[in-house]
């Protein structure tokens, strides 16, 4: 990618991490999409829950930044609780609702990602917001919260191994607690001090923190870095 101006598009970019990234990238000169499930905003309403909805998004966004994206940011996902001890259709649907937003439209958006790379020609980017999560694993109620994230950070892997002759690249970033609306009620119910004191930090992540990371890997990133998974858990989680 040699263009200087950036064609971008951001899912969960309502709030939070999603949020964080959409305004630094947008101060950053780049020409921003942001998805929510609600819309409003400026955001492109899609909700990842329809199977349909991540493709329609894609068309969306590609008429809105006339016809070109170059990178892909994928941030939207849940964090419901699904007990084990629930009745098996309804552990079942929470746990096919999680992998379908968290892991399923994110693979759907980044196949669509590197068709548009190919066609163009000339590269492309995409970075996927997974979790610490993903190599630490989550509390007893989160089994298909972590499975969705270790996922992401596989297909992360794979995405840039395959394609790297390609000019595409791929990155992977994995938050542990940051300060999100989603993680301060998880705080706030497993007892906040306790869990802050697993982190040496003393501390949840910022969402600007995490979106400085994404920015980096959206515009100043090395190609060699492709297939990297970066850490932001305040040495909660270290490998």
């Amino acid at each position: 990618m040699t263009r200087t101006q950036k064609n971008i598009l951001v899912t969960g970019a309502s709030r939070g991490i999603g949020a964080a990234i959409f305004d630094s990238l947008k101060s950053a000169g780049c020409c921003v999409v942001g998805q929510s499930t609600a819309g409003g905003n400026g955001l492109l309403k899609s909700d990842f829950a329809q199977s349909d909805d991540p493709a329609s998004l894609w068309q969306e966004a590609c008429d809105q930044l006339d016809g070109r994206i170059d990178i892909l940011i994928n941030n939207a996902g849940i964090f419901n609780p699904n007990p084990i001890a629930g009745g098996d259709a309804e552990w079942r649907a929470s746990w096919n609702q999680t992998m379908q937003i968290n892991l399923t439209a994110t693979a759907e958006l980044s196949r669509l990602a590197v068709l548009h790379f190919q066609e163009r020609g000339d590269g492309g980017r995409i970075i996927n917001i997974a979790s610490r999560a993903a190599y630490r694993g989550d509390s007893p109620d989160h089994w298909h919260y972590a499975a969705s994230k270790g996922g992401m950070v596989a297909m992360t892997k794979t995405i840039a191994r395959a394609y790297a002759k390609d000019e595409i690249l791929a990155f992977a970033i994995c938050p542990g607690f940051t300060m999100t609306g989603m993680a301060e009620d998880y705080l706030e119910s497993r007892g906040g001090d306790k869990l802050l004191a697993d982190i040496p930090l003393g501390r949840v992540a910022q969402p600007e923190e995490i979106a400085s990371m994404a920015r980096y890997c959206a515009l100043d990133a090395p190609p060699s870095m492709t297939g990297a998974v970066l850490d932001a858990n305040g040495a909660s989680f270290v490998r």
